[in-house]
């Protein structure tokens, strides 16, 4: 029997608490087999949120009839009729699908991309201006009462929020620490995250949408061995290949300075910081004297 969101939930909060004292103990054995565990238990978990959203809704990821085939024009020309003025799923849950999907801090134009490259219901980017401002008052007023949170990426000299980039609170601060070499790093994470999906997509039988590889052709045009010209589609395994060896090149550079990072962040930061950066300069000047001189 398939485990409940609740249960998930729960699951991910005890793997995130076990996780965190691995990290501290620094048993690179338990750590790995912790995150190894999580992962699979984000994706059952986001599995079981889309099978609770499609069971509200006749608007799915993906075909539910094995009669109706995916690649239908008919069948999607019938589907995006059938999508609502107003999407049927929260824009933060859309967020989070996207985020989750692509692994890495990102801006709103690629999650808006993303989501809608996978899913059948739009996300509209210009929503997302104002939600991570929400996210931080619901924390503020709640804590952790919510299972996540849209927040920031932070810088990592100063700690503020990194400009145009959202993150995900489930990820420790070091993911979401933005330094000189992640942006790159980023970049390839969310190629690999792109290719693994049309990879599960393939793997249940549903062939992936030509928005879905149109998306994953621009990473690998810009991935150093990822892309075949003669091929009709990049080869995602190809592609996942490429950008672990480019990012490899950099990987322990980038690591060691997101770790310096997330060391100062979590000394110097109450948690509503932690996830949403510490404020600007200008913003401290202001609050200490009402006005910015």
């Amino acid at each position: 029997m398939a485990a409940s969101l609740e249960d998930l939930e729960q699951r991910l909060s005890q793997l995130r608490t076990e996780l965190r004292g691995a990290v501290r103990a620094r048993d690179k054995a338990e750590t790995a087999r912790i995150r190894r565990a999580l992962r699979e238990a984000e994706a059952a978990w986001e599995h079981a949120l889309e099978a609770e959203s499609e069971s509200a809704t006749d608007v799915g990821a993906l075909p539910t009839d094995p009669q109706i085939s995916p690649t239908s024009a008919t069948a999607g020309e019938s589907r995006r009729k059938e999508r609502p003025a107003h999407g049927s799923i929260p824009i933060r849950e859309q967020v989070h699908q996207a985020l989750t999907l692509l692994g890495a801090p990102a801006s709103p134009k690629l999650i808006s991309s993303t989501y809608e490259a996978f899913f059948t219901e739009p996300l509209v980017a210009t929503k997302l201006a104002s939600l991570r401002r929400d996210e931080e008052r619901s924390f503020t007023a709640q804590g952790y009462a919510r299972p996540y949170y849209i927040c920031a990426a932070l810088t990592h000299d100063r700690l503020v929020p990194a400009r145009g980039l959202l993150a995900l609170s489930t990820w420790p601060v070091e993911r979401r620490i933005i330094g000189p070499l992640s942006p790159r790093a980023d970049f390839l994470t969310h190629a690999v995250g792109t290719a693994e999906q049309i990879q599960r997509l393939a793997t249940a039988g549903h062939p992936a949408p030509d928005a879905a590889w149109r998306l994953l052709r621009r990473f690998a045009l810009t991935i150093p061995g990822a892309y075949d010209a003669s091929a009709q589609e990049p080869d995602p395994a190809r592609v996942i290949a490429a950008a672990h060896a480019e990012a490899a090149v950099h990987q322990q550079e980038d690591d060691q300075q997101r770790q310096a990072a997330a060391q100062r962040a979590r000394g110097q930061l109450a948690d509503v910081q932690q996830l949403f950066g510490a404020a600007p300069m200008r913003d401290a000047l202001r609050d200490a004297s009402g006005t910015l001189s």
